[in-house]
């Protein structure tokens, strides 16, 4: 069990993803991590330990923009460890930041298939790390320059099927926040 939060605001978003963090902070206390972007910008801070604890106001003022996303931790997968505390970030396309709650039951032959044939090398036994490397890598076969909008407002969301499609296991759009539901999981919280 983990908990995501994600906010697009008119102002800076950092402190209300904090708040939200800590009032989440019953489904993870493992880890905690916010990520934030502006003008295609990415800011991020993560680290084991409380919310409280792993953000100070010197990380807070670094977290800037109006968008972003915030993730606490309780370990089901992956170690122990402070990498892999989320949300986890892959530079290549566009840069992509993830944080995941669920277990993916195919991961162990998810992480073959990304090694050896999309050339992705994964930093932690994380399956949320395997989860953002498909997001990537179906991402990549798009091949549009830029992730704009229409990707996401017009219904160009072969991606997104893509990778549902392969993922086994529980995972609005628009440009900036993307979510996904496992289907089979209603009712669950």
């Amino acid at each position: 069990m983990c908990g995501i939060v994600g906010m697009v605001g008119l102002s800076a978003v950092n402190q209300r993803i904090y708040d939200a963090l800590t009032v989440l902070q019953h489904r993870g206390q493992d880890a905690a991590g916010i990520m934030t972007a502006v003008d295609g910008e990415l800011f991020m801070r993560k680290d084991k330990g409380l919310v409280r604890d792993v953000f100070q106001q010197k990380h807070m003022l670094k977290l800037k923009g109006n968008i972003g996303i915030g993730h606490v931790r309780y370990p089901t997968a992956g170690a122990d460890s402070a990498n892999d505390a989320q949300p986890f970030y892959v530079n290549s396309p566009y840069g992509l930041c993830l944080g995941h709650n669920g277990n993916l039951t195919n991961s162990r032959e998810l992480t073959e298939v990304l090694v050896r044939e999309d050339r992705r090398h994964l930093n932690t036994g994380s399956d949320s790390e395997v989860l953002l490397n498909v997001l990537a890598s179906e991402l990549q076969r798009v091949g549009t320059p830029r992730v704009t909008p229409p990707i996401f407002s017009r219904g160009q969301t072969r991606f997104i099927a893509a990778a549902a499609r392969v993922c086994g296991g529980g995972d609005g759009h628009r440009h900036g926040i993307l979510g996904f539901r496992d289907p089979t999981a209603s009712g669950r919280s």
